[in-house]
C-alpha cells in the first residue's frame, strides 16, 4: 500500500567555499563566546558515547538465572550517542541515536548496537564533523548566532533539510508491522530487527506525504484496535496537531489544537474514548534566550497546568475540555482511563524544572528534578479536576503491562532516580493500595511493593515490563540495562515483576559498556517475525 512505503534518506549536502566560510565564521564566534575550558558533564563518564558500532555479538555469557521462553525477542534501548564532538554546547538531548539491542532466542543471548542512519548522522558522516544546531547551544547571544548560522547552512544548501534533522535518540514504538525510532522534532524512522539481532535503518515514515509536522517519541498503540495516536508540536501555529494512524498504518487528517503559545509537550496518554494533551508552561522563549542568557525553553512558576481532554476520534477541536491544576511539568505519564465521569491520569509530576541542568558542565546532581507520581482527575461532567499524590521522589520512566493502555490497571513499574539520569533502583507500585502519608523517602510499605535497589555504584535504565503465559497483569518480567561505575562493565538484568525479589532471574554480561540512554522496547518474537510481511 501507498501508505506503508518507507522514504529512502539520501541527503545532499555541499562541502564547497560557503561551507568553509560558514565553518570559519562558527569558529570565530564559539573562540569569543564559549568557555570551551569547563568539562561537558553529558560527555563524561557513563555519558560519553561509545563512537563505534558493535556487529551482533552471540552467546554472551549468562553469568546468573536463565532467560524465560516468554523472552524470545529484542531487548531495544535508544539513547543519545554523538558520534562527533560538539562544536561549543552540549545538551544530554543533543546526541545521535544509538539503539543496543540484545536477541534473545532460546535462553541464549546476542548483543548488538547499531546508530539510527538519520539524515542529520548521514551529513555529518559526508563532513567529518558536527554542522548541526545544538540545543546545549540555544542559551544566550551565541544561541541566536547559532540558529542564523544554521538557517545559512540550509540556505546555501550546505546542509539539505529536506529530510529534516532529528536524531531518533529518544524512544521506540512499533505499530504496522514496523520497529519505529522516534525524536520529537523529525518524523519517525523505520529500524528493522534481523534474525540475527542486527539493526538495519530502512529510512522514514512520512505516511505518503501525509506527515509534514513533527511526531512525538511517545505515541500510544491502542492493544485492542492497533491503531496509534500521535501529535506533533512546533514553534509555529499551529502549536500542536493531533493525528490517528489505522491499524494498517493509514494516517488521518490533522486535527490542530489551539493553545496560547509554544510549549514543550514531551508525552501525552489516550483512554478508550480521549486523548489527553498536556499545556504546561515549559514555553519557547527565544527573546528571553537572548536577553536573559536562558534555555531557549524556560519554566513559568506563575501558569497553571492545562490538561485538554478531546474525543480520541474527533475530526476538529471543537469538543476539548481544558482543566486546570497547580503550576507542574510533566515529562511522561503512565497510563490514562475512564471511572464514571471521570478521566483518570496516572503521571510523573514535577515542580519548578530547569533543562539547563541536563546540559553543560558536571554536576554532582541535578536539584531541580524531583519527579513524583501522581493521580490526576478530570471530571468531564463538572468541569472539575483534583490531584493526589501517590509517592515521595524521585520516580519517571513510568511503564506498564501495555496490554493496558487506556484502560484501568494497577500497577506501575518506575525508575528511581538520584538525579534527571541516574537510575538506582526499580520501583513497583500498586494503585489499589494507599500512599503512606509523609513520607520523605522511597520504600517499601503503602503503595509501594517492591524496589530492586542496584547497589552502590550501579546504575540502570528503563525497565520494559514483557508478560509471560501466566495472564494476570504483573505476571511477566522487567529487563533493563545496568552499568556498573566500580567496574565500568555493563550487563542485562532481567528480574520478576510479580515479586520484585531482589534475586535477579536472569544476569546477562555484555562485551562492552552501554552509555546511559532514554527509552526502551521489548519487540516480540511475533513482532519480529511479521515485520517481513510489512
Amino acid at each position: 500500500m501507498a501508505e506503508n512505503i518507507i522514504v529512502s534518506v539520501n541527503p545532499k549536502p555541499s562541502n564547497g567555499l560557503s561551507s568553509k566560510l560558514l565553518d570559519l565564521v562558527e569558529r570565530v564566534v564559539v573562540k569569543l563566546m564559549h568557555d570551551a575550558s569547563l568539562p561537558l558533564h553529558y560527555l563524561s563518564g557513563n555519558f560519553a558515547p561509545v563512537r563505534e558500532e558493535t556487529p551482533p555479538v552471540k552467546d554472551l555469557p549468562v553469568v546468573h538465572g536463565f532467560l524465560p521462553e516468554c523472552l524470545n525477542g529484542e531487548f531495544v534501548r535508544v539513547g543519545p550517542n554523538p558520534k562527533f564532538d560538539p562544536v561549543a554546547g552540549y545538551h544530554w538531548f543533543d546526541g545521535d541515536g544509538m539503539i543496543h539491542g540484545v536477541r534473545i532466542k532460546d535462553g541464549k543471548a546476542t548483543y548488538v548496537s547499531r546508530y539510527v542512519k538519520t539524515s542529520r548522522l548521514k551529513q555529518e558522516e559526508f563532513f567529518g564533523a558536527a554542522k548541526f544546531m545544538k540545543i546545549g547551544d540555544l542559551k544566550g547571544f551565541i544561541g541566536l548566532l547559532m540558529v542564523y548560522l544554521q538557517q545559512l547552512r540550509t540556505k546555501l544548501k550546505v546542509l539539505d533539510g529536506s529530510y529534516g534533522h532529528g536524531t531518533a535518540n529518544t524512544a521506540l514504538v512499533y505499530h504496522d508491522g514496523k520497529l519505529l525510532a522516534l525524536s520529537e522534532a523529525d518524523k519517525p524512522y523505520v529500524v528493522k530487527v534481523l534474525e540475527d539481532g542486527d539493526l538495519q535503518t530502512l529510512g522514514l515514515m512520512d505516511y505518503d506525504k501525509r506527515l509534514t509536522h513533527s511526531f512525538t517519541a511517545h505515541p500510544k498503540v491502542d492493544p485492542t484496535t492497533g491503531e496509534m495516536f500521535t501529535f506533533g508540536y512546533s514553534q509555529t501555529p499551529p502549536y500542536v496537531t493531533y493525528r490517528v494512524i489505522s491499524k494498517d498504518g493509514i494516517m488521518h487528517d490533522p486535527v490542530p489544537i489551539t493553545i496560547s503559545e509554544p510549549v514543550m509537550m514531551h508525552d501525552f496518554a489516550i483512554t478508550e474514548t480521549y486523548a489527553i494533551f498536556m499545556d504546561l508552561p515549559m514555553n519557547f522563549r527565544p527573546k528571553e534566550m537572548v536577553k536573559e542568557k536562558k534555555m531557549v525553553y524556560s519554566f513559568d512558576p506563575t501558569k497553571k497546568a492545562r490538561f485538554g481532554v478531546l474525543p480520541r476520534y474527533a475530526k476538529d477541536e471543537l469538543m476539548i475540555r481544558w482543566f486546570e491544576l497547580p503550576n507542574c511539568f510533566i515529562f511522561h505519564n503512565a497510563n490514562a482511563w475512564e471511572e464514571e465521569d471521570e478521566v483518570v491520569l496516572i503521571t510523573c509530576r514535577l515542580e519548578n524544572p530547569d533543562l539547563d541542568m541536563v546540559s553543560g558542565n558536571v554536576k554532582e546532581k541535578l536539584e531541580n528534578f524531583s519527579n513524583e507520581l501522581y493521580e490526576m482527575r478530570f471530571n468531564m461532567k463538572t468541569g472539575s479536576a483534583s490531584q493526589k499524590k501517590l509517592s515521595a521522589s524521585a520516580v519517571d520512566f513510568p511503564r506498564i503491562n501495555e496490554s493496558y493502555t487506556g484502560k484501568k490497571q494497577r500497577y506501575v513499574y518506575g525508575t528511581i532516580l538520584d538525579s534527571i539520569a541516574k537510575v538506582t533502583g526499580i520501583i513497583k507500585f500498586d494503585l489499589h493500595a494507599e500512599a503512606e502519608t509523609g513520607k520523605t523517602k522511597l520504600e517499601v510499605g503503602g503503595n509501594i511493593k517492591g524496589i530492586y535497589d542496584l547497589g552502590q555504584g550501579r546504575f540502570g535504565s528503563e525497565a520494559v515490563f514483557v508478560p509471560s503465559e501466566a495472564g494476570k497483569e504483573d505476571d511477566g518480567y522487567l529487563i533493563f540495562f545496568v552499568h556498573d561505575e566500580n567496574t565500568g562493565k555493563s550487563c542485562v538484568n532481567v528480574i520478576d515483576a510479580k515479586t520484585m525479589s531482589a534475586e535477579p532471574v536472569a544476569v546477562v554480561d555484555l562485551p562492552h559498556r552501554v552509555p546511559y540512554g532514554f527509552h526502551a522496547f521489548f519487540v516480540t518474537e511475533e513482532q519480529l517475525q511479521q515485520q517481513t510481511l510489512a
